[in-house]
């Protein structure tokens, strides 16, 4: 067989685990409307004036990239023995989730944009080294989580497309030459695309972390996914540092509180795109919501994420229960 045609066959098989994956979220999200309609009524009424008025993109292109909201989980976990950081095999599934992320873009991207729930300024900051340094923004683990390597490219050019997006729809925005791969961006990405090939760059939360603030920097920014970007937003559906650690939480708790939060996640994610804003923007009245969250950084990638799906319909092909709580991926396009 020649290249060409070894080439075509990987790209085929590529795409049907793609569909596979994508069926198996749909699934799981239907099975979760229905226990969760009434709620998601509920919330949907009083939506925001100014959420309905949001300028929408109605570009549709079949190879679009997908955006993805995804958990990048504890620390370095991937890189430190299971007995150091949770129970054996606790990680396996998020691992091979990750390990399979890049078979949902129907092509190698052209750029990967990472928001991370590790970086916040007081305007929307785009990464511009050509070479970004590592960032090990954790503390006390075993030294040689201080010493990963993942030596992607910056994209210096795309954070500037980045910045013409946001300022074209009035955002104020900034650049920094000098930030590093947070844990929120390597630690997922050494998993999923190991080559560090890809030209790489975050963009920052915005201090305040007003929802509907990052639901219009995605709305700006989902014309870069026919463009060949991948929007990757990194957090996690749950983030409650003490009830993860056991600090003050029963586990029961942690894990009931948890599942509430993430069925509703689950069922607003296919969602028609405006209440799926709404519930968004008014998320403090989903159940569970400031057990689940404390303070909201780790959910507000999501934000960015919604806004930058545009209509498309979502699903969630990764759910799991980790450090004795649930948490999902969530998939658009």
């Amino acid at each position: 067989m020649s290249q060409e045609n070894q080439d075509k066959s990987l790209h085929n098989t590529l795409l049907r685990r793609r569909t596979f994956l994508r069926g198996a979220g749909v699934v799981a999200t239907s099975a979760l409307l229905s226990a969760c309609d009434r709620n998601s009524a509920q919330l949907s009424k009083g939506a925001p004036e100014e959420t309905e008025k949001m300028p929408r993109q109605t570009t549709e292109k079949k190879d679009r990239m997908p955006v993805v909201f995804l958990p990048h989980g504890g620390g370095p976990w991937p890189f430190m023995d299971d007995e150091l950081f949770g129970r054996p095999g606790m990680w396996d599934k998020m691992r091979e989730y990750m390990e399979g992320l890049s078979i949902f873009s129907p092509e190698r991207p052209r750029a990967l944009l990472i928001v991370s729930a590790h970086w916040e300024e007081a305007v929307p900051t785009v990464m511009t080294s050509p070479n970004p340094p590592m960032y090990y923004d954790y503390y006390n683990f075993p030294k040689e989580t201080y010493e990963i390597q993942w030596p992607a490219p910056g994209a210096p050019e795309v954070a500037h497309r980045v910045q013409e997006l946001l300022e074209k729809v009035g955002i104020t925005t900034d650049a920094n030459d000098t930030r590093g791969f947070d844990h929120g961006t390597f630690v997922p990405l050494k998993l999923a695309y190991p080559d560090a090939g890809i030209p790489t760059f975050q963009l920052s939360l915005v201090k305040g972390l007003d929802p509907l603030t990052h639901i219009k920097i995605g709305r700006a920014l989902e014309p870069l996914r026919d463009e060949g970007v991948f929007i990757i937003g990194s957090g996690m559906s749950y983030h409650n540092l003490r009830a993860l650690l056991g600090r003050g939480v029963s586990a029961q708790k942690t894990l009931d509180d948890s599942k509430a939060f993430d069925e509703w996640l689950a069922a607003l994610v296919d969602d028609e795109v405006s209440r799926r804003e709404t519930l968004l923007v008014e998320w403090e009245k989903a159940p569970a919501a400031r057990a689940s969250h404390p303070r909201e950084e780790h959910l507000l990638p999501l934000m960015v994420i919604a806004g930058a799906a545009g209509d498309d319909p979502g699903t969630t092909p990764y759910r799991d229960v980790v450090m004795n709580a649930h948490v999902s991926a969530m998939h658009f396009g």
